[in-house]
């Protein structure tokens, strides 16, 4: 179910907030390029700061995504010193991306060594054990792509842990941790099922962001 487009057609969007939302997104990301052009292109102000930040970001993302996460922990440290520290949820993901780039290069008895001395600590929290476990369970099949704990291996897995690296530094550094857009989405679609939920007893519909953005 969807809104009658004259309903809002007549809110005015004022550019420079689209200018601001879009900025934001391309910030966020690290897209630095798309946003010197998209600055010079609108006559936005930029930090200079923002940018230096975005540059250090984009560095450690880069490390962590393309397999060299003992690399993005030490720039990570050198950028925010006690965030790691802090954050043990983090720190265990990122030094399970090493963890698992030895195991793919079939380095196991590296990969042993490292889980001692770097992972084990991690099990004296009960929170921890089960991923632990999992995680030295690959340890166990020749062809750890084919276990059940296939997905850590994905890069889908390493994106996520790579995004929430990224979340992580910018609330450190006192910004968003999350883009305006992405925001933006997410309260829309709260509000969208909301509503969907409370018409839907009539036999409407529910709401689906996918289906949304075909329309």
């Amino acid at each position: 179910m969807d809104v009658d487009p004259r309903n809002y057609e007549h809110i005015a969007i004022n550019d420079n907030d689209i200018h601001n939302i879009v900025l934001s997104y391309l910030v966020h990301n690290c897209f630095k390029e798309t946003v010197d052009s998209f600055v010079s292109c609108t006559g936005m102000n930029q930090p200079a700061d923002c940018l230096e930040d975005m540059e250090k970001r984009k560095k450690i993302l880069h490390f962590a995504l393309e397999g060299n996460a003992l690399k993005a922990i030490e720039l990570t440290e050198q950028l925010t010193h006690d965030l790691l520290e802090k954050n043990m949820d983090l720190h265990l993901d990122l030094l399970s991306l090493h963890f698992v780039e030895l195991v793919c290069s079939r380095k196991c008895s590296e990969a042993l060594e490292f889980a001692q001395t770097k992972l084990t600590p991690f099990g004296k929290l009960q929170k921890y054990v089960q991923k632990l476990e999992d995680f030295m369970a690959l340890l166990a099949y020749e062809e750890p792509e084919k276990s059940p704990m296939f997905h850590l291996l994905s890069l889908e897995y390493r994106q996520q842990v790579v995004d929430r690296l990224n979340r992580a530094i910018l609330a450190h550094a006192n910004r968003p941790s999350y883009a305006a857009m992405e925001r933006l989405i997410q309260q829309t679609t709260a509000v969208k099922q909301c509503l969907s939920e409370e018409l839907g007893k009539d036999g409407l519909p529910s709401f689906s962001l996918k289906d949304f953005l075909k329309s």
